[in-house]
This record gives C-alpha cells, structure tokens and sequence, in this order.
C-alpha cells in the first residue's frame, strides 16, 4: 500500500503547516517540569509518567506504561540523536540551550504558522515576540476569562467597587482595543463551569455572581457559572461583529475540569441562537473522547469546525487514529483542522506535528482503501486540513508574509481602518467569455465585513461581452436585466506581489447563495471534471505554457507606438540577459502566489518570451494562469513596458499560443501513460480513447481555445501551430502532440499537449470543452487514427485543414451536441452568439485588431 500512496505520504510530510491553537514556551531554566512534555497530569500523578507504556528505556517496564509516552520519548531521541532516556533527553537539552532544541524541532516541525493562547501561565513564559525566531507568523488567540480576571484584578478598582455595567464597559473597551492584534478568541468556560452555556443568562443573575465572585480572595478566579456564561455570550456577541473566530475547550484536559460538563453536544443551545449563527465556532482537541459528538454538531450546523490538537499526540496511536476517523465520519474535511496544541516545551510542537501528519496520511490512506477518497482528493484534504482551513477561517495570508486579523470592533459595528492600514483593495476576478480577465474592486474593510460571505452583485451581460464591446452581443439571450452574485472563492486570495496594499481573489458565479449560474466558467469546469471523475475516476492535470511579447513606448512625432522590445531569436542568450531583471521580479512574483515555473526562454518572435508553469489539476491551472498573466501584465506594466499575449499582434511575425499539457491521473498514477501490457503508440487504452475524444471534436474545440479572429492568423501551416487534423508523437507541427519528457521511457508518453490554445481562450472554458471531449472518447471507446510523423503540411491532400477561420470553428460547435449537453447548452449557445458578433465587427473593421493588445 505504501508505493501507491507514496504522493500522499509525500503531501502529508511536505506541507508548511499552520498551528491554529497553541501557547508559549518557557526558558529552559523555567520550574514548569519537562515531564509534563509528555503528559497533562500534575503531582504525583506526573511522578507516575515515567511508569507508563509511553516510556522508553532499555531494560522492560517495570509496570505498564502510557502508550503516548513511550512513543513520544522515542521520536524526541531520534530527533536529538541521542539515547532514549529521559536523562539522556534531558542531558543533551540543558548542553545544546533553548534556542538550539527550538531551532531542531521547529525545522523538523515545518510549520509556517503558529496562534498562540497567552492566556496559560508558565513559570519564565516566553514573551509572544520572541517566538517570532522560530516561525515565520505568529498570531494571538485572546483567551476571554484571562481578560475578565485581569481586569476585575486590577489593583487601581476595589472589588466592591465593580457593578456588572462598569465591568462590561471596561471588559468590552479592553477588547476594542487589542482586536486589531489577535486572530481569534478562546474560551476555558469548560474548565470553569462546564459547557452547558445558557446564552439567555439575565443581568441579574450575572451581577449576583459577579458579586459573589468578588467576596472571594484575590487573584480572584472566575468559576461561577451565571458571570461565565454572561461573559461567554457577551464575548460571542462581540466575535460576530468583529468577524473573530471563536475557540473553545472541549473533552479532556487538566485534571480541575469535570469532563461530563466537557461534551460539546452542551453547546446546542448556544448554536441554535440566532445571533450565533455567523460565530464560527472551533472545537479543540477532537472533542475526545466526544469527538463523534464533535463531528456531528460540525456536519449539521455551518458555523461549527473542528481541532484535533492535544488528542494528536496525546493518545496512543489506535486513539489517536479512531479520533481522527470519529472527526472525518459526518464532518466536511473543509472544516477539520490541526494544530499542535504545543505548549512550555519545543519538543511538543514536533511531537504534535509529527504524529500529525503520520495520522492524517494513515486515515486519508484507508479512506482511499475504503473508496471514500480518491488519492488526488486525498492529497487536497491534506492541505485543507494542515493549512488551507486554517488559513481561511483565520484570516491568514502566510504565503505574503502577514497575519492579521482583517476587521476591528468600532462602536458595535466593523471597522475598516486597521485592515486599510495593512491592505486597501481587494480585487474580485473572473474572466468573460470572450477570455478577457476582468474584475470588481472592494475596499479591504468592507470586504471582510461583508462581501467574502455575500459577493458583489453583477449584471447578467457580463457573460454576454465582446473584446469589442462592453454589451451583450446579439443571441446570448443575457441582458442588462437580471443580477449575479460574484462570490469570492476565499482559497484562491492572495496579497498581489506587486502591490502590497492589494489582494485578489478568484470568483464563482452564482444565482443565489450556493446554487451556481449556468453561464459560470469555472463552474463549467468542475462539472465536466466531476463526470470525468465519477464515471472514469480519473483527473486531469494540466500545465500552460504562457507565451507573450514585451513591447516597449516610442513615441516619434508625437505619435505613439509600442515597438518590440528587442530583435533576437530564439533562445537568445542575449534576449534574456535583456530581460532578465524583469523576468526574475516575474518568476519571484509567481513564486510568493505558490504558482510554479518549470521554465523560462525567449521565443521565436521580436520581443517574444515564454514561461512554462508546472502542471497541477485542471481546475487549478486555470486560476493559476489567470493570476499568472496578471501577474507578467502588471509588472512589464511597472517596467514601462505592455506584456501582450494575443495571438498574432503583428502579422508579419511568429503568433503567442497558450500551448497546454495535458494528463490523466488516478489516484496518483498517470494512467494517460501506457505501460508494457497497455500500449498505443506509449498510451494507454484510456488514454488513447481520451486523446481520441479530444481529436474527433477538435474543431468544435477550437471555439472555445482559439476563440477569437485573430486567433487564426497564428494557426497556419509551418509555424508550430497545429493547422490540420492529425496527431503525433513529439510532432510540434501538429495540434496534438504526446510527449515523452526526459525521465519517462523512450516507448512510452506522459501526456499530450494542444498547440492551438491560446490567450483569448477562457482557459476555464477551454479546458472545459476539452475534458467534454475526452469523456465522449471514453464513453463511446474511440480510436485514434495512425499518427503523422512529420510535417503534415507535406500530406496536405490527405490530411482535413482545422477550421481556417473562427465561422468555421463556430458552425462545428453549433452542431456539436456532446459538447452542448457536457458544457451547458446556454453557455455554449452564448459563447456561440459571442463569437459570430466579433466575426462581423473585426471583419468590417479591420483596424480594431490594432487595440487587442490592450486586452490580452
């Protein structure tokens, strides 16, 4: 089982993780004992860790041990390189000093993120900014009965000077004025007086305790329940306006709290009041032992999520592999989330993200076993569950090297200022049918405040838009009358490389809350790749290859002109050295947005270079390469120099493709890929009869990847384009090549790649129609022809010509029922309408092919 799980083991051990719930570390010379690294018991119960069957020593137990501790002791050795002795352990701590250990385990930890909980004191605590050596972000989890006691423990107030009005006042300005430094809020009231949280406590009642409360001995300590649950609600009250999630302690912990009252089915009444609705609400430590309880409160109500630190590393490995499982039964994966819950002590952060990631892989695996996951979702789950979860409910962009909390409290609303101070706009993307990337600018504030959950409202003509014109063309039967919701889809944002004060993030198209529109690009695609996944169980994964020309302002008697930027050729050394200064601050930029270069060149053309990115799932590519050309556009821009990726800008020179690789993946095997009992020409049967697919609608296709006039300038014969109907291994002048890449055996191929693709393509669309195209090939089992093995403009009378113009292409699809039904046949129809309205308007004037390459 191992080999073929190997790329999920490889997620699990590779992913920078994000530590959503943690607390600080303490000096080595601290009194807090390092026995309680590996357990939570105190007293002579801690004096009884080391006889557990957690413990690790070279002669048998004397008596059984924690299963935990013994494992944990193991792990911690091997790190250090030393033997597994408690005293060995704790030798080689006190010889390498703190900042050595802490460096070992964090490295080994790979946590890019770490939330903090100062609420928990440690004898010689480390201070919050001194974790910032050991991880790249640190955020602040706000624990609320701290913040209580501390204020009713001021020296400056007399107890008997409290009144539950003036401690709200001071309990809820002291809030207001930390909210811009913390990420989150966390509740003990487990600990205090249990979870069943009644969040009608009258006023009354909350005043009586908070006055029995102050008859006590300072420090006083908040236990009685009617002050815990005014204070709970009070604090929830506050989360909703300011957008903060809240944690909360529930199952096992400490000794002092009553594990009966720790159940999280408790909370019921708290999640079904209406004004919680919106709270997001996180339950720590799997809930454990309730975590089937957790896992069913977060299946049924939308604001609840989940935590499984502690209970990972905590319990022996059989518990900690079932809580896990009891977690994944009912609760979506979106909201499952890790954390270390590392505390005093660096050894427990590594501990906790050891065991971690060696859970996680073993469950995804058997879930995998089991057919409930397949290994490219199981692979995706691993990311949501170490870092994308946490990152979107938190708020976080670790990927730019922030971590703020987006929103503030301000007179009992939300307030855009501390989030203006960081981040002023945020862009809201998507892209036509006409290919062109468009977008709607919030500001950050309100942004956070209101449009991440509800979008931006958008009229229906979007869809219905020409390069030419910003109306609906004629026959999309899209409007001016009717509106859309513009839903940011929150995974995709990132701070924009260029403009540190800006973000940008993808967006889905929907009619009303999650139900999405008929005309929407990307919900097209996920659609025909969720019919390729359930009826083959197979993905695609796809890698573009961005071409495009640099042109540089001459203005000569005051006329302006953009000119190429250089003349060299291809490959030209000197071409890049000229460019290289752009080229780095581009690939640096693609880098920090997580979108990966495989390679970089100057092309054929005056001014022409390419960037090849590195192939992922479909559905990815496609955001990626639309934040990739964002991202050239806008530097080039920065340079004073316009990146252009229209196909053919000047008629006289080489054309821009977007060239896009193709493979088929079960689980983690390329099954595009032949093998020795499995071989057409090096691909497989399923492969062949996809790549069949795609052939037999190829000119369908071509109206939706080459989707413009322009486009058929550059698709012409001896020019690397694809001009006629044929396929061939490593043959780049056809429209459909195999390729067998360096490391993939000289009889066999890897993928397959498409020449006439290009940049007015909605690459969403066009990977759509191909998938489209590939299911009916696998559906109907078709075959390929014999493939051409060299030019086929020299089998010109034998071979058919692709369509020479865009009509050509379109009367294809109008008759194309396969890609009508998988598609949407509105969408198609509006694509269709689309293109005929350019057809008429660039063929009566010809001089406005002269501004696309402001447009693409």
């Amino acid at each position: 089982m191992e080999a073929r799980y190997e790329a999920l083991r490889r997620a699990a051990e590779e992913v920078a993780a994000v530590d959503a719930h943690a607390h600080n570390l303490v000096e080595l010379a601290s009194a807090f004992p390092f026995l309680r690294c590996f357990s939570e018991a105190e007293g002579d119960a801690l004096a009884l860790a080391p006889h557990s069957l957690s413990f690790k020593v070279r002669r048998p137990p004397p008596a059984p041990r924690a299963l935990s501790f013994k494992r944990s002791l193991r792990d911690i050795a091997a790190l250090y390189n030393c033997e597994a002795s408690l005293e060995k352990v704790e030798e080689f701590r006190t010889a390498e000093g703190l900042k050595s250990i802490s460096s070992k385990c964090f490295e080994a930890a790979n946590i890019s993120a770490i939330l903090i909980d100062d609420g928990i004191t440690f004898d010689k605590m480390l201070d919050l900014e001194s974790h910032k050596a050991l991880s790249p972000l640190i955020g602040r989890v706000l624990r609320i009965e701290r913040l209580a006691e501390t204020i009713i423990n001021d020296e400056s107030f007399s107890g008997s000077s409290w009144t539950l009005d003036s401690f709200t006042e001071s309990y809820v300005a002291k809030l207001k004025s930390v909210s811009t430094q913390i990420v989150a809020l966390k509740s003990i009231a487990a600990y205090r007086s249990g979870l069943e949280i009644n969040p009608n406590v009258s006023k009354t009642d909350a005043e009586d305790g908070l006055r029995k409360e102050l008859t006590g001995p300072r420090p006083f300590r908040i236990t009685n329940k009617n002050l815990i649950d005014y204070l709970f609600t009070c604090s929830l009250e506050i989360a909703v306006s300011a957008n903060l999630p809240v944690q909360i302690h529930t199952g096992f912990g400490d000794k002092d709290l009553d594990l009966r009252k720790c159940n999280p089915l408790h909370l019921r009444a708290v999640l079904e009041d209406k004004r919680f609705s919106k709270c997001q609400i996180v339950l720590l430590h799997a809930s454990y032992p309730f975590s089937k309880e957790a896992s069913y409160l977060a299946s049924v109500y939308s604001q609840v999520y989940l935590d499984f630190g502690l209970a990972i590393p905590k319990l022996s490995v059989h518990g900690m592999t079932s809580s896990l499982k009891e977690l994944l039964e009912l609760a979506p994966i979106k909201k499952v989330m890790f954390s270390t819950d590392g505390y005093a002590f660096p050894e427990t952060y590594y501990l906790g993200a050891k065991k971690a990631r060696d859970v996680v892989y073993n469950v995804l695996a058997a879930a995998c076993e089991d057919g409930d996951l397949s290994i490219q979702e199981a692979i995706e789950a691993v990311d949501d569950i170490f870092r994308r979860n946490a990152l979107h409910l938190y708020k976080l962009n670790v990927t730019n090297g922030s971590i703020n909390n987006e929103t503030t409290i301000a007179g009992g609303g939300v307030s855009s200022t501390s989030v203006e101070e960081d981040v002023l706009f945020v862009r809201i993307i998507w892209s036509d049918a006409s290919g062109q990337n468009r977008c709607r600018v919030v500001p950050a504030g309100r942004f956070y405040e209101v449009t991440r959950n509800k979008g931006v409202g958008l009229t229906f003509a979007v869809m219905g838009m020409t390069s030419f014109c910003d109306g609906p063309a004629d026959g999309t039967n899209l409007t001016g009358v009717g509106e859309i919701r513009l839903v940011p889809d929150m995974p995709t944002l990132l701070r924009l490389p260029w403009s540190s004060r800006e973000e940008m993030v993808m967006a889905d198209m929907q009619i009303r809350p999650g139900e999405a529109w008929e005309y929407c690009p990307r919900n097209a695609l996920r659609k025909v790749t969720k019919v390729l996944l359930d009826e083959f169980n197979v993905t695609m994964k796809a890698g573009f290859e961005n071409e495009f020309f640099l042109r540089r302002k001459l203005v000569s008697d005051g006329v302006e002109q953009w000119v190429p930027y250089d003349n060299t050729n291809y490959c030209s050394t000197s071409a890049f050295d000229g460019a290289s200064s752009i080229l780095q601050e581009v690939y640096s930029s693609l880098k920090t947005s997580d979108i990966v270069v495989e390679q970089l060149h100057a092309e054929s053309g005056k001014g022409q270079f390419e960037i090849a990115l590195k192939y992922i799932l479909c559905t990815l590519a496609a955001d990626k390469l639309i934040y990739a050309r964002e991202t050239i556009k806008s530097i080039a821009r920065k340079h004073g120099l316009l990146a252009t990726f229209l196909p053919k800008p000047d008629l006289n020179d080489i054309g821009s493709g977007s060239h896009v690789h193709l493979s088929l993946w079960e689980d983690d095997q390329n099954v595009f890929m032949g093998s020795s009992k499995d071989n057409f020409y090096g691909m497989s049967k399923t492969g062949a009869q996809f790549l069949a697919g795609v052939y037999h609608h190829l000119s369908s296709i071509l109206a939706f990847t080459a989707p413009h006039p322009n486009s058929y300038d550059r698709i012409q014969p001896n020019t690397w384009s694809g001009a006629y109907l044929c396929w061939g291994k490593e043959n780049r002048e056809a429209p459909l090549r195999t390729a067998c890449p360096p490391g993939v055996p000289l009889e066999l191929v890897s993928n397959f790649e498409i020449k006439s693709f290009d940049a007015c393509a909605n690459p969403h669309l066009g990977l759509a129609a191909i998938v489209a195209a590939g299911i009916d090939g696998l559906r109907r089992g078709l075959k390929l022809p014999e493939p051409v093995e060299s030019n086929p403009a020299d089998y010109a009378s034998k071979l058919q010509r692709l369509p020479q113009n865009l009509q050509e292409s379109v009367e294809s699809l109008s008759g194309d029922k396969v890609l009508h039904e998988l598609i949407g046949d509105k969408l198609v129809k509006a694509a269709i309408a689309i293109r005929k309205a350019e057809i008429d308007h660039y063929a009566k004037n010809p001089g406005a092919f002269n501004d696309l390459i402001y447009r693409y």
